[in-house]
């Protein structure tokens, strides 16, 4: 199974792509949306969502947006950076999103509005592997089970519109538009969609990721068990509280018979710079992200992405909640630093952490 670091909202830029690769990276990072009305507007900080670093290789673009002509011209301009392929955002459950008719918008509005969408971006992927003489770029949509009152039939349906217009990777995230990460995935809606285009996947098709709620190598283990069919795991927030997750899942289960043809969890150039069983810095590492956003991101957004990192990756911690506290309250960068390094010598049993 292929190992992907799902897109997050103000964290999926290169620094955070620069630290999983420290850790010796994933198979795909998928990018913050993208939203299309930005991008053609030529807006201030789009530089900075189409940088592909440090992996161009890897990147799957992902687009958002409310207009289908718009959204068709946005994926004109985004095939031809580099990368894996284009990803249409028909997930995002946020209200501030959905109810503007974009993310799991797609979902709820009429099926022929949508198909519409996804037949004019498809025509622009299409149109661009025709005519390219490098990597035929990937069509792709990331989804949930849609509304509440959601059906099987009518779930289904949505799915096999989707491949008949020339989708051909699913990215489900089990859960309808309400349900709360509380709640356990319907990881048994993956195995479905993915045992339905077995067939079109035996020819080169289509392909179903699985996403939620994989925070270590045995709940990555167990998905793989309960969704054998499927060709990739997606990891998200755990990826931010530990970076080294996709290493720790990778040397967890090479033995295992459920995860690929191999037999394993797989990464490319899977060669970081942390070994096996090595201790982490976590103060070096804390203070190498700073620098790294300030290197990669402008700084009107420093606050926004260390706050959103920090939140997640001070659960590493036994005093997790004082961290997030003073980590969280830092006037700049320069008091984050100094925050920092002030928690680290009040709790130096903290800084050094084993990796698995």
């Amino acid at each position: 199974m292929r190992l992907v670091c799902g897109p997050m909202a103000t964290i999926s830029h290169p620094a955070f792509r620069i630290l999983i690769e420290k850790f010796g990276g994933c198979d795909e990072y998928f990018t913050e949306m993208i939203n299309a009305g930005s991008l053609l507007n030529d807006g201030p900080f789009e530089k900075f969502y189409v940088n592909p670093e440090p992996v161009p290789q890897k990147i799957v673009w992902q687009l958002t947006g409310n207009d289908a002509p718009r959204m068709a011209e946005a994926a004109r301009r985004l095939v031809e950076y580099p990368g894996l392929g284009l990803d249409i955002n028909m997930g995002c459950s946020a209200p501030d999103i959905y109810r503007t008719g974009a993310g799991i918008g797609w979902m709820l509005c009429p099926i022929e509005k949508t198909r519409q969408m996804i037949r004019d971006v498809a025509s622009v992927v299409s149109g661009h592997n025709r005519h390219s003489t490098g990597f035929e770029k990937r069509f792709s949509v990331k989804l949930r089970l849609g509304d509440d009152d959601f059906t099987p039939d009518g779930f289904l349906a949505f799915c096999d519109m989707l491949v008949e217009e020339g989708v051909r990777l699913l990215t489900l995230h089990p859960r309808t538009k309400k349900e709360k990460l509380s709640r356990p995935p319907r990881y048994e809606w993956c195995q479905a969609l993915a045992q339905r285009y077995a067939r079109a996947d035996s020819s080169g098709g289509v392909t179903v990721y699985l996403n939620g709620n994989v925070r270590d190598a045995q709940s990555a283990a167990n998905a793989a068990d309960l969704c054998p069919m499927c060709g990739g795991i997606m990891i998200s927030r755990a990826a931010v509280q530990k970076p080294w997750i996709f290493k720790e899942i990778r040397e967890a289960g090479g033995s295992s018979e459920q995860k690929n043809q191999d037999g394993a969890f797989t990464a490319d150039d899977a060669g970081g710079a942390i070994k096996k069983n090595q201790s982490v810095d976590m103060l070096a590492l804390c203070l190498e992200y700073i620098d790294l956003v300030e290197k990669y991101q402008p700084e009107a957004f420093y606050r926004t992405r260390l706050q959103r990192f920090f939140t997640y990756f001070c659960d590493n911690f036994k005093f997790a909640h004082y961290a997030r506290t003073q980590f969280l309250n830092a006037r700049d960068n320069s008091d984050l630093r100094l925050r920092i390094a002030e928690f680290f010598e009040k709790c130096p049993e903290e800084r050094m952490r084993q990796v698995p």
